[in-house]
């Protein structure tokens, strides 16, 4: 008897045991299978939401009235936009979980939903909306739909991309430092950053709210300006203006897209449009530069204020020390209590924010107000400054760990412009290069936006054939001057440099080298006039050829570094110092630019 319930004690025993193990491989396939069901859902919607959910737009007015106006469209939104009842999440689970339900919804969604659009989820952002490449520690990196390989930038990244896979029509992100133009550009998709203040921001968390804008991602230039419509409260028609393409060919020096398929595609494409005045050019650096004189301060200690960038870049640092100010601020009481978990980009933005000071702030804010006068002065009512939105291609996924100086110089350089000014700026597509997504930015007057909106709607038919047609094209040669023996030429081009006469001595030298193209001391004189005409491509081009015949060329190197520093390449800049050096050991130039760079290239 005892036997017989020691073995029934050891069969239950042993039943258990099967089933809590039948239980635990039934569990663990369940767990896979929803695993891999996950993965299904975040590569079918590109990893580009945070929360999907539906909300329902308005009920639809009973006729005869019109329908509404974004009625049949679906739109998203940042993590940083209030939805009633649900957690802003900032892009980072510790803001989630240290805050309440929004009591209701930012008032931007609220207009969507009463103009017909549905709304269908939250997107990832950069944490804390601080970063401009869209990765995202905790909520994983959105996949470029154009360009898996490569980041989709950011901060908006989820918004961007949801636009560019055809998960939505549109969606409203937040454009601080560019964090709306740098993902339209490297997702190959219209973004507007509107006028400084013309959106309301109630119901959205603020980085730096002297820099902050509501602003929207679209494909199609229509949807793009219906948006626009109601988030800027603007009334349809209006008379139509006049319009002046201002190109500003410094900033055109600092991309690396050919000008054929950007400057000559703009230009084309309003030959046959009415309403276009003649185009003009503009060193934009050098017309800051004479009509912001708060900026002195700001400029490096050795730079020149004839070279355009030089200006660009002390209005993109006053641009990140006023962000870092009002960011701590807004936050810095929650980074101290919170401790959140941030990702090694964002926490480093974050340290440098804790560091900020009120030291200049009132230079700060006075460098914006000279900025947009200055701006107002050249654009009026009429006008429209043509930039590259940002000078790179995007960079590869998972390439560097953190983003390299010279990257960042050359984005905000060209970003700070609008963000600084509180102008308007578009984001249009101008198609591929090198396989990567290109774009050009039209920037307008603070409050110019309807201006703006409807020049896009104008132009970009026109302007998408001319992609096409350049995008199958090669850049012309340039041919100019007159024919006469090369040395000649040479002395006429050195006599011309003397005077300051920048662009004839370099007609004359390339006039020179078309009778003799092997000799580098050609090449390295014009590269000086490139220099002073702050044509740094150019520079850079004539003095690598110049090398080429003549490895042993000083002067070549070092104007090729200075080219380099002017283009942000910090660290090819410096190489060719130390050549320099190596050449001539005592040269004090090269001496200094090498120690300046190494510091400036870390």
């Amino acid at each position: 008897m005892i036997i017989k319930n020691a073995l029934s004690n050891t069969s239950t025993k042993t039943w258990i045991v099967i089933g809590i193990g039948v239980a635990g491989i039934l569990i663990y396939s369940e767990t896979r299978r929803r695993r891999n069901n996950q993965k299904a859902v975040i590569k079918e919607d590109f990893g580009a939401f945070v929360h999907r959910f539906e909300i329902l737009p308005f009920p639809q007015p009973p006729p005869p009235a019109a329908r509404l106006p974004l009625s049949g469209l679906t739109f998203a939104v940042n993590d940083n936009f209030d939805i009633k009842e649900y957690v802003s999440g900032f892009g980072n689970p510790d803001w989630e979980k240290t805050h309440d339900p929004a009591a209701k919804s930012a008032l931007v969604v609220t207009w969507m939903l009463k103009n017909g659009a549905t709304f269908v989820g939250k997107t990832v952002m950069d944490e804390l909306a601080f970063g401009i490449t869209g990765e995202n520690l905790h909520y994983g990196t959105p996949t470029n739909p154009l360009t898996p390989s490569h980041i989709p930038g950011g901060s908006s990244s989820g918004s961007a991309v949801a636009v560019a896979a055809k998960l939505v029509d549109f969606a409203i992100g937040t454009d601080t430092l560019g964090c709306v133009r740098t993902p339209a550009s490297f997702c190959g998709i219209l973004g507007f950053r509107p006028s400084h203040g013309a959106v309301s921001s109630v119901g959205v968390l603020p980085n730096a709210q002297s820099l902050d804008t509501i602003g929207w991602f679209a494909r199609d230039p229509s949807i793009l300006h219906r948006v626009g419509q109601i988030l800027l409260r603007l009334s349809p028609g209006g008379l139509k203006k006049a319009k002046r393409l201002i190109f500003a060919e410094d900033c055109f020096q600092l991309s690396k897209v050919p000008k054929h398929k950007s400057v000559q595609v703009v230009k084309k494409s309003t030959e046959n449009l009415s309403g276009y005045l003649p185009p003009k050019n503009v060193n934009i650096g050098q017309y800051i530069a004479s009509n912001v004189s708060s900026l002195k301060g700001f400029y490096e200690p050795s730079a020149n204020l004839q070279h355009g960038t030089s200006t660009l870049k002390a209005l993109s640092s006053v641009m990140v020390l006023l962000q870092r100010y009002e960011f701590k601020t807004n936050h810095e009481e929650w980074i101290e209590t919170a401790k959140p978990k941030l990702g090694p980009e964002i926490s480093a933005r974050v340290l440098e924010a804790a560091k900020a000071t009120h030291e200049n702030i009132k230079t700060f804010y006075k460098v914006k107000t000279e900025l947009r006068s200055a701006l107002q002065s050249l654009l009026q009512d009429d006008g429209i400054l043509v930039i590259p939105t940002i000078s790179d291609l995007s960079l590869k996924l998972n390439a560097k760990k953190k983003l390299c100086t010279e990257f960042q110089d050359r984005a905000f350089a060209l970003l700070s412009i609008a963000g600084m000014s509180g102008c308007c700026q578009v984001t249009i597509p101008l198609g591929m290069h090198d396989g990567c997504p290109v774009s050009v930015s039209l920037v307008a007057s603070h409050g110019a936006d309807k201006f703006l909106l409807d020049t896009v709607l104008d132009m970009y038919s026109s302007l998408q054939e001319q992609v096409t047609i350049a995008s199958n094209s090669s850049p012309l040669p340039d041919t100019d001057g007159d024919m006469d023996t090369s040395e000649l030429l040479k002395e006429k081009g050195n006599a011309a440099f003397k005077g300051k006469q920048w662009n004839k001595a370099v007609n004359y030298y390339t006039e020179a080298i078309k009778l003799n193209d092997s000799t580098a001391t050609y090449y390295c004189n014009r590269s000086a006039a490139y220099l002073e005409l702050g044509c740094y491509q150019e520079a850079d081009a004539d003095c690598t050829k110049a090398i080429s015949i003549d490895k042993k060329n000083v002067k070549a190197y070092l104007r090729r570094g200075t080219a380099k520093e002017m283009l942000f390449c910090y660290k090819e800049a410096a190489e060719d110092f130390k050549h320099a050096l190596v050449l001539e050991p005592q040269n004090k130039v090269a001496k200094v630019a090498e120690k300046r760079l190494r510091k400036l290239s870390g």
